[in-house]
């Protein structure tokens, strides 16, 4: 869990100067909610227990998951589907993609969407608004 501790000290060095916005496939479904079948998947890579914690480190350090803070009961929200047993047409999903932001940008979010309707790879993308 190397990498998960040195992204963090880089990202929290980054917050120390100013606000800071993370975008990307983290690969890890943090909660049950964000994953279609949590019992079937608790051991398998991107849903242990080692890298929730270290995406609960992560949030707990000063940075806010946009998505969930603003839809914190959306159930069935993914944005990673396998190609595999038509996961997607079953939206038997994980979300995996996210925007997260430093703390001192929440009173700038304004909304953070999955475009699940929009195919062409096995994510679809995600989206933030911040009002500046």
């Amino acid at each position: 869990m190397t990498w998960e501790d040195e992204f963090k000290k880089y990202l929290l060095g980054l917050k120390a100067k100013k606000g800071v916005v993370v975008c990307g496939d983290l690969n890890v479904a943090h909660n049950e909610i964000d994953i279609k079948n949590p019992a079937a998947n608790h051991k398998n890579a991107g849903f242990t227990d080692e890298e929730r914690g270290k995406m609960t480190e992560l949030l707990a350090s000063g940075f806010i998951d946009t998505f969930r803070t603003l839809n914190p009961e959306l159930k069935d929200a993914y944005s990673w589907w396998s190609y595999r047993f038509h996961a997607r047409e079953r939206n038997a999903g994980w979300r995996i993609d996210y925007f997260l932001i430093s703390d001192d940008l929440k009173s700038k979010l304004t909304d953070a969407k999955i475009h699940a309707d929009i195919l062409g790879s096995d994510h679809c993308p995600v989206e933030l608004d911040l009002g500046f």
